[in-house]
């Protein structure tokens, strides 16, 4: 990635690591991608794609970026999955204990087994919202537990884990992957209290790791593993909407952008989308408000509450 400089271009006053409510971090990594290759350049996509957006959302009425947005360094570690795993999870945590809402761009998909991790680790009752076009459950793959196939394997064992635009998965993922739980594509095309159901099955906390082959290859063709069948922009803005409006997402990652140097229109989906993420979380929050995700003892168990049961760094 090039030298470091604010998210979107925003000036300084809103880009300080003291005074921002959101922070970014980079994940630049694709050690385990099985076919298209390209995802450690999403992040650097990401953000040129971010430097040519207009900030002002026209539905929310607001310029979320004025929430103040940190752009962290990347995280580089690529000496195995494991250690990027491991890195990924200890800087995610870091700045969860400083009270940040915290956001990822990858990056191929096992990036989110560390961010789920810390994420899990640091709230109660966490919820994870999985939108993919596969179900990434599997145990191991090509001989580690770190593969962008177990992207959520430990969620489904840690944390109340639903799936949505699932349209692709090995026999095996049957094993680990809860019918009730699972949102398949193509039963969400005839079902249009899809929605409602995902929300109803959501904890009050909720983490969301969105991989972008969630969406239908006809507006997202820049991905590794691209499959028909896929979800539309306004329906997943709707979707989105409604689960900000409801639940308390507490942090989400934007995976597997695989961008063509030829065609910059994912590289502006994903730019969008983030943005559009962020606006929903802090539409009717004055810019000057107090961010507060901490623990709230007049609350009941999981609306929001922070846990930091253990001393690891």
């Amino acid at each position: 990635m090039s030298a470091k400089k604010n998210y979107a271009g925003i000036s300084d006053e809103f880009a300080q690591l003291e005074t921002a409510k959101i922070i970014l971090i980079p994940v630049p990594y694709d050690g385990t991608s099985t076919w298209g290759k390209g995802a450690d350049k999403g992040p650097q996509a990401f953000l040129e794609a971010s430097d040519n957006m207009e900030l002002y959302d026209i539905e929310t009425d607001t310029e979320a970026f004025e929430q103040g947005i940190y752009l962290s360094e990347p995280i580089k570690e690529n000496s195995s999955p494991e250690a990027m795993v491991n890195a990924v999870h200890k800087v995610t945590k870091d700045f969860i204990k400083r009270n940040k809402f915290v956001t990822l761009v990858g990056g191929e998909h096992s990036i989110s087994i560390g961010t789920i991790r810390a994420f899990n680790e640091c709230f109660d009752n966490l919820s994870v919202l999985h939108i993919d076009a596969h179900a990434d459950l599997r145990q191991s793959y090509n001989g580690s537990n770190y593969n962008h196939a177990c992207a959520v394997h430990e969620a489904s064992q840690t944390t109340n884990l639903v799936q949505v635009g699932i349209r692709s998965m090995d026999v095996i993922e049957k094993t680990f992957l809860d019918e009730e739980k699972t949102f398949f594509a193509h039963d969400m095309a005839n079902d249009e209290y899809w929605t409602d159901k995902v929300v109803d099955l959501l904890t009050d906390n909720v983490f969301i790791t969105f991989d972008l082959d969630a969406l239908d290859p006809s507006i997202m063709p820049s991905t590794g593993t691209p499959e028909p069948g896929g979800l539309f922009w306004y329906e997943t803005l709707d979707f989105l909407k409604q689960v900000f409006e409801e639940k308390n997402v507490v942090g989400f990652d934007l995976v597997e952008l695989c961008p063509n140097p030829n065609d910059k229109t994912s590289d502006f989906l994903a730019a969008k989308l983030y943005y559009k993420m962020l606006s929903y979380k802090f539409m009717g929050e004055a810019a000057d408000d107090d961010y507060d995700n901490t623990y709230d003892v007049d609350r009941k168990a999981g609306g929001g509450n922070l846990k930091f049961d253990d001393d690891e760094d």
